[in-house]
């Protein structure tokens, strides 16, 4: 089964101090939902700037969430735990999750 990856990118609510999101994150987020077993991968990121412009970049983050089954994924997200968690990132963030898809490429073999 392929992996589905959802990014997410997000600003926090006005009012909600960088360092509580990001302690907030390193200590609850993150692991838990690493933890999940319907997860591969679960990464935060901070955007630094805009390449090639000072001008400054229109979300403050990005997760990168690699899902093994979303099946399973449905059910992780419908715990109590995960509720809690998604109920407390909904009050610090305003966030829009997006769906992909990995578009195709392969690399040209070399000539021997």
């Amino acid at each position: 089964m392929a992996t589905t990856r959802i990014i997410a990118f997000f600003n926090l609510k006005p009012g909600v101090k960088v360092a509580d999101y990001e302690a907030w994150a390193r200590a609850v987020d993150l692991p838990t939902v690493n933890g999940l077993a319907s997860i591969r991968k679960f990464e935060v990121f901070k955007t630094t700037g805009l390449l090639g412009s000072e001008e400054k970049p229109p979300y403050r983050y990005v997760e990168i969430i690699d899902v093994r089954d979303m099946g399973q994924f449905g059910e992780d997200v419908g715990t109590p735990v995960m509720q809690k968690i998604a109920g407390d990132f909904a009050g610090m963030a305003d966030v829009t999750f997006m769906l992909t898809k990995k578009i195709g490429w392969k690399r040209a073999k070399a000539e021997a």
